[in-house]
């Protein structure tokens, strides 16, 4: 629940939300009424005086009048989650951040009509971390790996893209997102990595379709689309397959323009990538590797309620990877489960072979053996952070 006194669903509504409302205000030089609404929805969302109260003021609808093409769904999800009645600290943490979220764009004008229809609220961030040096070191990195034999080269390109989910701009805002340990394998606490090349390897020669569930945009796409790129010129993948949101979401999260900045800025780099930007494009334009979306990657559902078509697009798929913490709690259902509870149980609905990609940014976990629980719980109490939510342990996840 969103509301939990001293969860970190919490605060991620009493901190990192209000901190996202002031770098989207100051992100763009919008008018005198985006701002109004950017204010109102900080006041609407603002945290109850005390620290284990639950009250406030009610979740509000999206604006009347406006021309919104999902107005519709959003209104059947809110009347069961009670829009207009309750607070966003008395509702589940999943839809609380979700209906930020899609208030947010409503506040900016995103579907318009006006001025800011379609303008990106988060792209002056994404920008600029797509323009940092972490980005053109990680690219240069790239001509290193003809150092390594074939199966250490499948091994890191998967851990680049795994670690890559800790490059979320959305986390950083409150968040010094952890120290990732001297050595990454001690800190991938379940590996089914293993498994999923063993599987990549069974698809009969020139049949295997990866489908590719993106988080975040620059630091982290880059790196998930350099995986597509190996898998197709391994011959891992006849084809892939990347979905990404309609539209703006979760700060980061990756969209079409996303991808097509990210390809540019892949062959823009010298050495290996760059010759990995230029295969990506050919790869887009003759079809192998295909851009999709969906809208209910931008629901506040989990993952066992995807509509029918989604449903049968992942179960023709030789594999789905899923990326980042978001798909991971639609993925598993964002419930507290015990850290111990199998990972191929809490996903035996879903349609095809998955496995999931993620670093851990929130509570929601599954697929850990008691031993690695109760070490990782004792160090917590020790250092005073969480495990659970500090960016510094990962999962590869499979079920094959």
């Amino acid at each position: 629940m969103s509301g939990t006194p001293g969860s970190f669903a919490r605060s991620v509504l009493t901190d990192r939300h209000p901190a996202l409302l002031r770098q989207v205000a100051d992100g763009h030089p919008y008018p005198p009424d985006v701002r109004r609404a950017l204010d109102a929805l900080a006041e609407e969302t603002a945290a109850p005086a005390s620290a284990d109260a639950t009250d406030g003021p009610p979740m509000g609808p999206l604006p009347p009048g406006a021309a919104f093409p999902d107005r519709e769904l959003w209104e059947r999800w809110g009347a069961a989650h009670y829009v207009g009645r309750k607070s966003w600290y008395d509702v589940p943490f999943l839809w609380a951040e979700n209906w930020f979220y899609r208030r947010l764009l409503a506040a900016v004008g995103w579907f318009g009509p006006g001025p800011w229809q379609g303008v990106d609220p988060f792209a002056p961030v994404k920008r600029a971390e797509l323009a940092g040096a972490e980005v053109a070191a990680e690219l240069a990195a790239l001509d290193g790996l003809d150092a390594l034999a074939p199966d250490e080269r499948d091994q890191a390109l998967l851990r680049a893209a795994l670690w890559g989910n800790r490059a979320d701009l959305g986390f950083r805002l409150t968040s010094d997102a952890g120290t990732t340990p001297n050595s990454t394998a001690s800190a991938v606490l379940a590996d089914d990595s293993p498994a999923l090349w063993r599987h990549l390897a069974a698809a009969p020669p020139g049949t295997a379709a990866v489908h590719l569930i993106a988080d975040n945009a620059g630091r982290e796409l880059i790196p998930d689309l350099i995986l597509l790129d190996h898998l197709l010129r391994t011959g891992r993948a006849a084809t892939a397959v990347l979905h990404v949101k309609p539209y703006p979401y979760f700060v980061s999260d990756a969209t079409t323009a996303d991808v097509l900045e990210c390809v540019r800025r892949i062959g823009r780099a010298p050495g290996r990538a760059g010759e990995t930007g230029v295969r990506l494009r050919e790869a887009l334009g003759d079809g192998r590797l295909a851009v999709r979306t969906h809208p209910f990657f931008c629901a506040p559902l989990p993952y066992a309620a995807m509509p029918g078509d989604l449903r049968a697009e992942l179960g023709g798929a030789t594999v789905t990877l899923l990326k980042g913490d978001l798909n991971y709690r639609r993925l598993v259902g964002d419930r507290w489960w015990p850290p111990t509870s199998g990972f191929a149980a809490a996903t035996a609905y879903f349609p095809g072979p998955l496995a999931a990609l993620r670093t851990l940014k929130s509570d929601v976990v599954v697929g850990l053996d008691a031993a690695t629980v109760a070490g990782l719980d004792a160090d917590s109490r020790t250092a005073g952070a969480s495990w659970r939510t500090s960016g510094t342990y990962a999962v590869v996840q499979a079920r094959t």
